[in-house]
């Protein structure tokens, strides 16, 4: 067994100082505040991502057009209302409960605000498969 000899930092002395060290304790320092459009566009994003996922979305040339997202925080919490476009047939329900939970988790994870409520607005459902064309 073999021992070193010497300082145990680089360049003798003592440990290197915390980063919190002489600081106020975190409570004291103050709050990261993040704006509600921040949180908006979080929302947005994750329910593009959960409408790709969770509604399948036919790909024709009748494109869903982009989910759109509001917030409001108060306290440390926040209400969230989106609005978009899904497929039809299908369960609504539960897909847009699906939606709700995916979105909701997402922006906790993010933001670390916690989500209250989500409401979903759908403004149309999409028909999959369906001729647009005129009927004769």
């Amino acid at each position: 067994m073999s021992t070193l000899a010497g300082p145990p930092f680089p360049g003798g002395g003592s440990p290197p100082s915390t980063p919190a060290a002489g600081l106020p304790p975190p409570a004291e320092r103050g709050a990261t505040v993040i704006p509600d459009k921040v949180v908006s566009r979080i929302a947005a994003q994750a329910a593009r991502t959960a409408q790709s996922r969770r509604a399948a979305v036919p790909p024709d040339r009748d494109r869903p057009a982009p989910p759109a997202a509001t917030s409001a925080i108060h306290a440390g919490a926040v209400r969230l209302h989106l609005s978009m476009d899904l497929p039809y047939p299908a369960d609504i329900a539960e897909v847009c409960e699906r939606i709700r939970h995916d979105v909701a988790a997402l922006v906790t994870r993010l933001t670390g605000l916690e989500v209250t409520e989500v409401t979903l607005t759908v403004r149309r459902l999409l028909a999959a498969g369906a001729d647009r064309g005129r009927v004769r």
